[in-house]
């Protein structure tokens, strides 16, 4: 085997690279991104147009408990997808 042979090889090798992470990650990634989306888009609002008028719907269930937990288990998912080996 010539010198030119070996260093070709070697380049060839060096080229090989695998993903970090595999398909089912990446899913994961998607399902946790979309719980988190979904999380901060039902915190918005509550406001009032006027400021001397108290809005009480900034204290809803679904601003105070529902969005928070979903954004938790968006994060809880994305730290699910970071961590899972891949096949």
């Amino acid at each position: 085997m010539s010198n030119l042979e070996k260093k070709t090889e070697v380049k060839n090798e060096e080229n090989k690279t695998t993903m970090p992470f595999g398909r089912d990650n990446y899913l994961w990634v998607i399902v946790g991104l979309a719980f988190l989306l979904i999380g901060f888009i039902l915190m918005i609002g509550g406001g009032s147009d006027n400021p001397d008028v108290f809005n009480e719907a900034i204290f809803s269930f679904r601003r105070i408990t529902l969005a928070p937990i979903l954004v938790l288990i968006g994060f809880g998912i994305q730290i699910y997808a970071i961590m899972k080996k891949s096949k």
